[in-house]
């Protein structure tokens, strides 16, 4: 029959220790802090990055509006200046118009809804309309863009008669 001796652990035996060494580097359950914060910075980067690509559209269409009146304005000023034709720009109810230029030279009218525009000098005097030309240096003039909103935003293209039309926030 085996015997049992100190430090042997023979079979058959009790064990001297009742408890198994396992448990005693048993893991609690639960996360640890670490996992934590890396779990909320994930989820504060992925909500970042959506508010970002969610952008306000009444904002992003009226700057398209005002980036493409800018360039529809500088075309039209440099049609009449090579064709010699006074050309008018004018802005109508909900639309523009080019006068001077052939039909269909150049669109009239908004790409997006709610866009409302207003004619002046760079003094900020009405005008009916924007003299672009034939004359190669023109009067400071200048557009006012509005957006029905919300928010409601305004915007100005403008040109100090030499240089090209540029869009600029209303301060």
């Amino acid at each position: 029959m085996p015997t049992s001796a100190a430090g042997n652990s023979g079979k058959g035996s009790p064990p001297d220790n009742p408890q198994p060494r396992s448990q005693s580097h048993h893991r609690a359950g639960g996360f640890t802090l670490l996992e934590l914060i890396v779990v909320i910075a994930i989820i504060a980067i992925a909500t970042a990055a959506v508010s970002f690509a969610i952008r306000d559209t009444s904002a992003a269409n009226l700057d398209r509006e005002a980036d493409r009146l800018a360039a529809l304005l500088e075309s039209a000023r440099a049609q009449s200046r090579a064709s010699g034709i006074v050309v008018r720009w004018r802005p109508v109810e909900g639309s523009f118009r080019f006068d001077g230029l052939l039909p269909g030279s150049l669109p009239d009218g908004w790409a997006a809804e709610g866009i409302t525009a207003q004619a002046s000098l760079a003094n900020g005097t009405l005008v009916p309309a924007l003299q672009l030309g034939p004359d190669p240096i023109i009067a400071a003039q200048q557009v006012m863009l509005h957006s029905a909103g919300p928010p409601a935003r305004a915007l100005r293209v403008s040109t100090d008669g030499v240089r090209p039309f540029t869009v600029s926030a209303v301060q």
